[in-house]
């Protein structure tokens, strides 16, 4: 069995949409950091997307875990030309595609961006070929990412998952043993 342990990085402090821009994470709450890295396995290996939102956060839990290599199949969703504007100004460019993009998620990108579907693929590859017999894997990742593995677990649309909160510094645990089972979502210790 691998039970991958998904945690949400530390907060931005932007309103934004921050797919694959590289903004910092705020890890100014040490305390909230050091009951995140309590509540880990000790013998699990750390992961993290690429991003430095995600690495500086996986680096501030690691402790002694061994550290694997950052993985940029782990980003956040790639807004495109929509990347680091807010909600208002993208809607008001394109009302009609930004409607569709959050109402039916799936096959709809921004322009120059990528779809959930796509998201969704590059999530599972890496996942994937990250995945092995047995052991524990730490993954800090994104919002997106986190949400991409728990639709795979439960089989629900991607719509109803995107209901579905994943607040930052919490754990989203995912059992796989020929069956994915959520163990726990949006847990923060």
């Amino acid at each position: 069995m691998v039970t991958w342990w998904w945690v949400r990085h530390a907060p931005t402090r932007r309103t934004d949409l921050n797919g694959w821009t590289d903004v910092p994470a705020d890890l100014g709450d040490a305390d909230a950091v050091s009951r995140l890295a309590a509540f880990l396995p000790g013998d699990a290996a750390v992961v993290s997307s690429d991003l430095v939102r995600a690495s500086a956060t996986a680096d501030a839990i690691c402790g002694s875990r061994p550290r694997l290599p950052h993985q940029s199949g782990l980003r956040e969703i790639h807004f495109g030309a929509w990347e680091a504007r807010t909600f208002v100004d993208v809607e008001a460019d394109d009302p009609k595609l930004f409607r569709e993009y959050l109402e039916s998620p799936g096959d709809i990108a921004p322009p120059g961006g990528e779809s959930w579907n796509t998201l969704a693929a590059r999530v599972h590859a890496t996942v994937d070929a990250l995945t092995s017999e047995a052991g524990h894997i730490i993954a800090v990742a994104h919002f997106g990412p986190i949400l991409t593995q728990l639709q795979r677990a439960q089989g629900r649309t991607a719509r109803e998952v995107l209901a579905t909160p994943i607040r930052h510094l919490s754990v989203t645990r995912i059992e796989i043993d020929g069956e994915w089972r959520v163990q726990e979502v949006d847990h923060i210790p």
